[in-house]
């Protein structure tokens, strides 16, 4: 398999994004030849933007505060506008997922998802969705089920705000995180794959002339 590179992007707040964010470069290092760098995003310090214009694919991750992403993040997004846009689309066809923490269980982390994705969607990138069955939906279900909380568009996870990051989130949770960056390598191997046997990128550039 072709080696990829993913970068895991994110910004925590108390502790507790970190602690799923290692979780999803552990399951995008699981995949054989792929290469993981996980960069936390500091409000006094620029992003590492070669690694991030180097990576295959990209995951996005962020708490959840008010119903969107945290103010940090926000201004990394806000960041890219100018550096990416400025010379063209350079993130285009990479591939892109999120991941986002809050502490109630629903804390309308979808709002957080969405706007990761469309943030993806503006710059050209391809959104790798979660592919998990909700867990601990039924009588037969549990807290240990993968996806527990529920959600299809990324990997959400529920940290209880009295918590430390050495206890919450919960292991299903973080496993759910690890399928998330799992499977984001391993679908990136496989484009490249593709794109090594044709000898040329999978969708051809195009130019706005308007």
């Amino acid at each position: 398999m072709p080696c990829v590179r993913i970068a895991v992007v994110y910004h925590s707040g108390m502790g507790h994004t970190t602690r799923l964010a290692r979780s999803v470069a552990a399951g995008a290092m699981s995949i054989e030849g792929s290469e993981v760098a996980v960069l936390p995003i500091k409000r006094e310090e620029e992003p590492d933007w070669a690694c991030l214009e180097a990576a295959d694919a990209i995951i996005f991750g962020t708490p959840t505060y008010m119903g969107g992403p945290s103010a940090t993040f926000k201004l990394f997004q806000e960041a890219t506008s100018k550096r990416i846009f400025a010379s063209g689309l350079q993130w285009r066809n990479k591939l892109a997922a999120g991941f986002t923490v809050s502490a109630s269980r629903a804390g309308d982390k979808l709002g957080t998802l969405i706007q990761l994705a469309l943030f993806a969607a503006q710059h050209g990138m391809h959104w790798v969705n979660l592919a998990l069955l909700p867990g601990h939906h039924s009588s037969d279900g549990s807290e240990t089920d993968l996806n527990r909380l529920g959600f299809f568009l990324g990997a959400a996870a529920q940290a209880n705000s009295d918590e430390p990051p050495e206890k919450a989130p919960p292991q299903a949770d973080l496993e759910t995180g690890y399928h998330l960056g799992a499977r984001v390598a391993a679908l990136a191997s496989y484009v490249a794959s593709g794109r090594a046997s044709v000898g040329a990128e999978l969708y051809p550039e195009t130019t706005n002339t308007h």
